[in-house]
């Protein structure tokens, strides 16, 4: 079950996992200090679930954003959770032109990419290149079949060591790249292109 909500969320239990009001909660603050959002940002929320964190995200800074999500549900879902503008599509091909934003959060959904420098360049592409910035988090190895990453989930997603996980935005173009450990161990990587 938990390898299905999480991979393809759908039915009364993904609207309830979420669809509530602390999912991810314990990375929020994190991402919202590494992205430093003003009024002028624009963000993208890749893998927005059911669009909490956007919601929590535009009410904190005051800019304006969109969400992507690749579950048809949980786009319905983040529509309706944050009032923002919310697409369905998979992260590898991002329906937006270059530059169109200066900010882009990945919360627990990078796990899943299974070709991250893909994922990455798409990120660089649609970033405004002087202001641009991502936070990405994901779970690291060591998490591994703890309730963190359960099985069967875990044996579904990439785990990275923290030096690997810094290497791939450079390898995917950015020019700066840092991981960091937040409070409860999860990865933060901070990349700028």
């Amino acid at each position: 079950m938990t390898d299905r909500i999480a991979r393809r969320p759908h039915g009364r239990t993904a609207r309830a996992v979420y669809g509530a009001p602390d999912v991810h909660a314990f990375v929020w603050e994190p991402v919202l200090a590494a992205l430093a959002l003003e009024p002028s940002d624009r963000l993208l929320d890749v893998g927005c679930g059911g669009g909490v964190f956007l919601r929590r995200a535009l009410e904190t800074a005051g800019c304006t954003g969109t969400g992507l999500d690749h579950s048809r549900e949980m786009v319905k879902l983040a529509r309706e959770l944050s009032g923002a503008p919310v697409v369905q599509a998979e992260a590898e091909e991002l329906p937006f032109g270059e530059g169109e934003f200066t900010a882009i959060s990945c919360l627990i959904a990078f796990f899943f990419f299974a070709d991250p420098v893909r994922v990455l360049r798409e990120f660089r592409r649609v970033l405004v290149p002087e202001r641009g910035r991502i936070a990405v988090v994901t779970t690291p190895p060591e998490a591994k079949g703890t309730p963190a990453a359960p099985y069967p989930l875990a044996t579904r997603g990439r785990f990275y060591e923290d030096d690997e996980l810094e290497r791939l935005p450079l390898e995917a173009g950015f020019g700066s790249s840092a991981v960091t450990r937040t409070d409860i161990g999860a990865q933060l990587l901070v990349a700028r292109p």
